[in-house]
C-alpha cells in the first residue's frame, strides 16, 4: 500500500517534491508514494484525520501524534519575500511605531502558521492585540478594510513584484514588512515555515524505512536544488512574475535543510505561540528515527 502523500502545488515546495514529479525518479517511487495536491491548512488536516500518512505541514499543524521528517524544510534564513506585511503608516513612523498602532489585519486566515507569527509579533513583541478578519489575498481591498495586510505565498510575490502600482493606489503610505526577516531581526533564529511530517505506523505497509523515507526526500530536494533552471522554465508561464524573481526566490530567499536552528525556531514559535494563546502547546519535537 503506498504511502498516502498530502502537498501542496506551491512555487516555494517546487524542489523538494522534484523526483516526484519528473523522471526517471518519478516512476520508481511511485511503487511506494501515492502524491496528490492540495492547500496547507487541506495537507495538515488529512494527516491528522488519517487520510495521508505524509504530509509537507505548517509548523502550527504539528502535533505529538506526527513525526518531523529530518532533513527538509521550507523556511528562510532572512528575508523570505512570499510572507508580506504591508502596514498603513501616514505619520510616517518607524517600523516599531507603526506596527504598535495597528488594530486591525487582514489575511488569509487559513495560513495558522502565518497568522501566529504575525500574532507573536504584535501580542509579544509589541504589547498590542490587532483584529484579524479573513478576507482574499487582494492587498487593495484588504487595506480599505485594516490597518494592515497579511499576504502569503504567491500573491505575496506577485505584490512585489506590482509595489510602485500599490503604493501609488494605496490611501495611506504603506511599509513593506517582511516577515521572515522581522522574525530574524528579533530572534536570531531563521523563520520556519513548514516541514514533511509522518503518521510512523504507515511506514511498513508502504515497504519502507523511516531511513528509506529520509534518503528519498532528501533526494528529491537535492535533485530540485541541483535543477533550479529547469523549475525556473517550468513555473515563470505559471505566475506573472519574472523568471529573475522566481530563481532568486528559489535560491536565495528559502532555505531548504531543517538544520539545527530550524529546529530551535520550531520550538520557540511553539512556545511562544502557546504563551499568547495562538496555538497549543508542543512540548517536545518528535524527530523521526534516522
Amino acid at each position: 500500500m503506498p504511502l498516502r502523500v498530502s502537498t501542496i502545488s506551491f512555487l516555494n515546495p517546487a524542489p523538494l517534491l522534484f523526483n516526484f514529479e519528473h523522471e526517471p525518479a518519478a516512476t520508481t517511487l511511485r511503487e511506494h508514494y501515492d502524491v496528490h495536491y492540495t492547500l496547507p491548512s487541506v495537507c495538515a488536516a488529512e494527516l491528522h484525520c488519517g487520510a495521508a500518512d505524509l504530509g509537507l505541514i505548517p509548523i502550527a499543524a504539528l502535533t505529538p501524534a506526527l513525526a518531523i521528517v529530518p532533513g527538509c524544510a521550507i523556511a528562510s534564513l532572512d528575508e523570505v519575500r512570499s510572507i508580506l506585511l504591508l502596514v498603513k503608516n501616514p505619520g510616517h513612523l518607524p517600523t516599531a511605531d507603526a506596527l504598535t498602532r495597528v488594530r486591525s489585519v487582514a489575511a488569509d486566515t487559513a495560513s495558522r502558521s502565518s497568522v501566529a507569527y504575525t500574532r507573536i509579533l504584535f501580542e509579544h513583541f509589541h504589547s498590542t492585540h490587532p483584529t484579524f478578519i479573513n478576507q482574499p489575498a487582494d492587498p487593495l481591498a484588504m487595506l480599505a478594510s485594516a490597518d494592515a495586510a497579511l499576504l502569503i505565498g504567491d500573491p505575496a510575490l506577485l505584490a512585489r513584484e506590482h509595489r510602485a502600482q500599490l503604493d501609488a493606489a494605496a490611501n495611506a503610505p504603506l511599509l513593506w514588512l517582511d516577515l521572515a526577516h522581522l522574525w530574524r531581526e528579533l530572534t536570531g533564529l531563521p523563520w520556519v515555515a513548514a516541514v514533511w511530517a509522518a503518521r510512523t505506523e504507515a511506514l511498513v505497509p508502504a515497504g519502507l524505512t523511516s531511513q528509506q523515507l529520509i534518503r528519498d526526500l532528501t533526494a528529491s530536494r537535492d535533485a530540485g536544488l541541483a535543477h533550479t533552471e529547469q523549475l525556473v522554465a517550468e513555473w515563470t508561464p505559471r505566475l506573472a512574475v519574472s523568471p529573475e524573481t522566481i530563481r532568486t526566490y528559489l535560491t536565495q530567499n528559502i532555505h531548504y535543510t531543517l538544520d539545527p536552528d530550524c529546529l530551535r525556531t520550531i520550538q520557540l514559535f511553539r512556545t511562544l505561540a502557546a504563551g499568547i494563546g495562538a496555538l497549543p502547546p508542543l512540548p517536545t519535537l518528535h524527530l523521526l528515527d534516522a
